[in-house]
């Protein structure tokens, strides 16, 4: 089991709130141009359609379909399950994970038709995909179930073993992330905006667990 330092409910509460500004100036920034993509969006993705080789690409794509549908809440279940303790527990933490990620969803689809920003051109998209672009919804999710199996790990392994599987989740999440703007369906601060959101979610979270503790 790993053990170590409590970690302080003001650290926490604190990296929530500079997470949750940094989405909402990101958030008016996009609306103040009404969707309009800004030049980092325009070049990054000009990059990303001129550099697709067919490997490339079909790589993006496995990454990509791991970021929705099943695949996200049954990994948020599996981290429930992993860091709850006694079969009651690990009920309840399994759907704890899952409603939390529901909530965020839930918040996120409000954002996202309230901003109702437009997708790059539809000519450069190499995956389907549907909705509004802002923020990124792969992006966003893959990172909350990131944030899960780390704090699954955190509640149940050791600390090499925790900061290795830490490690695994957060890369998979950026991969996700990066996914959607190689293969055209996204600009680049849509997933800036889903990760920004992410994180004002999780470290939200951890502040109040931390401070439980207290």
């Amino acid at each position: 089991m790993k053990t170590g330092q409590a970690p302080s409910p003001t650290r926490w509460a604190l990296a929530a709130v500079l997470c949750a500004a940094l989405f909402a100036v990101l958030t008016a920034l996009v609306g103040a141009r009404h969707g309009a993509p800004y030049a980092v969006d325009e070049s990054l993705h000009r990059w990303s359609v001129e550099h697709r080789p067919a490997v490339a690409v079909a790589f993006a794509r496995g990454v990509t379909a791991t970021g929705s549908g099943p695949v996200p809440y049954v990994c948020a279940v599996a981290a429930g399950l992993i860091a709850g303790r006694g079969t009651r527990g690990r009920v309840w933490a399994a759907a704890g994970a899952l409603g939390f990620l529901l909530l965020v969803q839930a918040v996120r689809h409000a954002v996202l038709n309230g901003v109702a920003r437009p997708r790059p051109p539809v000519a450069d998209w190499t995956v389907p995909a549907s909705g509004f672009a802002f923020p990124s919804g792969h992006a966003t999710t893959s990172a909350i179930v990131a944030g899960l199996l780390a704090w699954a790990a955190w509640r149940t392994a050791t600390a090499a073993t925790a900061r290795f599987c830490w490690a695994l989740a957060a890369c998979w999440a950026i991969a996700v992330g990066l996914s959607r703007i190689y293969l055209g369906v996204h600009w680049p601060t849509d997933v800036l905006g889903g990760w920004l959101y992410a994180l004002a979610w999780l470290t939200a979270a951890r502040a109040v667990a931390a401070a439980k503790r207290v």
